[in-house]
């Protein structure tokens, strides 16, 4: 099968898959679901190419063992990410840029977690980027033990068995079997719908703030002296 490079040829789910197999399929699920250095890895695309090839008999492997690894791999992979936030602390908010770490990634995720709380541990797991840094901001925030492990096994399995069967059952389709490279386009389009929307709503907030008139005066003070009363004084 033969699937269009979104990217560098080493991010293609294809040629990952085809060149690590399943054990390289469950390293990047683990270190896209909480590793700092995971964010930019093809998660979503590459579940769904998994399945895919476990129905086409490319990927040897029973599709519910398959499933279940993914899951583990994923849980495990917040599991990681919580645990270094409570390690690090609020100092990963003051360490400095660099190629593979933006401090802008931590503050999205941030605030993500912060207007959807625990719950944002499975929403985020179908926002990439977004899900490598919220179980890291979790453990930063000292959320509750037993809460997180609850949200993360319900997002882990979700995202991690649920796309990977989405592409298990849509690979018996001729069309999407016969036009892969277009769906998982669609697929990385899709994923960062949520991201471009979060952009453009911070742009305008931040146009509105910029354009907004400046504050009336404070009326705290009270009235302004009547100068009438002056001159009626004088007569």
């Amino acid at each position: 099968m033969n699937t269009l490079a979104l990217g560098p040829q080493w991010l293609d789910p294809d040629y990952l898959i085809a060149t690590f197999g399943l054990i390289g399929v469950l390293v990047i699920v683990f270190a896209e679901s909480g590793l700092l250095i995971g964010f930019f890895l093809p998660g979503d695309s590459l579940l769904f190419t998994t399945g895919l090839l476990v129905t086409t008999n490319k990927l040897d492997r029973p599709l519910w063992l398959v499933c279940s690894l993914i899951v583990l791999a994923a849980v495990l992979g917040d599991q990681a990410g919580y645990l270094f936030g409570r390690k690090v602390g609020p100092s990963l908010f003051k360490r400095p840029d660099s190629r593979l770490f933006k401090q802008e990634n931590v503050e999205k995720a941030h605030e993500f977690f912060e207007k959807h709380g625990p719950k944002s541990l499975i929403l985020a797991r179908f926002v990439p980027i977004v899900r490598t840094f919220t179980p890291i901001i979790a453990g930063v925030s000292r959320m509750n033990y037993r809460s997180f492990i609850t949200f993360n096994l319900i997002g882990g399995a979700l995202w991690g068995a649920g796309v990977t069967l989405l592409g298990a059952s849509l690979g018996n389709i001729a069309f999407v079997h016969q036009h892969i490279e277009l769906i998982l386009v669609a697929i990385v389009l899709i994923s960062v719908v949520p991201i471009a929307i979060e952009y453009l709503r911070a742009r305008g907030k931040a146009k509105k703030e910029q354009s907004a008139p400046p504050y009336p005066a404070d009326r705290t003070q009270g009235p302004a002296p009547d100068t009438r009363r002056g001159r009626h004084a004088k007569r």
